[in-house]
């Protein structure tokens, strides 16, 4: 069944809708909220929080791409569901997201969803991302977008952490210009 069709199932409220997005959707969203999470526990409920919430908000929303659409649900919620886990918590320095490591690009007192939400922000990102090259995009993106630590990232790319991390700070030192020379305030 295609995007189109299964939100059409949302849209009449057809209570297979649930079961077909869990089939089609729920390892890919699994994958996020394991990545913020981990916590099978936490992952699970979090992917069903994710379905409710789409049977709530599809109508009125008609998303182009489900499976963007329930990620991005499900990464939010998997994020709020972090923060409440960590807050107050001693995690021996466990308790950051890496998204928290573009908190110094943003102006102070504001939360990184927050203006993460915002369509300028939004725009210049999506402009800087498209002007890296092929491997600094990948990682960058599955740092910040799929939350994947360090280790993974050097396992995947067969590459040092020392490495990865090393491209990361050029990354986000490039963003951090990118976006001055866009006009955004820091």
């Amino acid at each position: 069944m295609n995007d189109e069709q299964l939100t059409a199932l949302f849209v009449e409220r057809n209570t297979n809708a649930i079961s077909v997005a869990l089939e089609q959707y729920g390892a890919y969203c699994t994958s996020i909220a394991e990545n913020i999470l981990r916590s099978p526990l936490d992952t699970e409920e979090c992917v069903n929080d994710a379905m409710i919430r789409a049977w709530q908000t599809i109508p009125p929303e008609h998303p182009a791409s489900l499976k963007a659409y329930l990620g991005i649900i499900t990464r939010n919620l998997a994020v709020d569901r972090f923060r409440k886990r960590s807050a107050g918590c001693r995690c021996n320095g466990n308790n950051s997201l890496p998204i928290d490591e573009l908190s110094d690009l943003l102006p102070s007192g504001l939360d990184v969803e927050d203006e993460a939400d915002s369509i300028f922000l939004r725009d210049k990102l999506n402009a800087f991302i498209s002007e890296l090259n092929s491997e600094s995009r990948i990682l960058f993106i599955r740092r910040y977008w799929y939350m994947l630590s360090i280790e993974e990232l050097a396992d995947m790319h067969g590459i040092s952490k020392s490495k990865v991390k090393m491209r990361l700070l050029r990354t986000r030192r490039k963003l951090r210009e990118y976006l001055i020379k866009e006009g955004y305030e820091l």
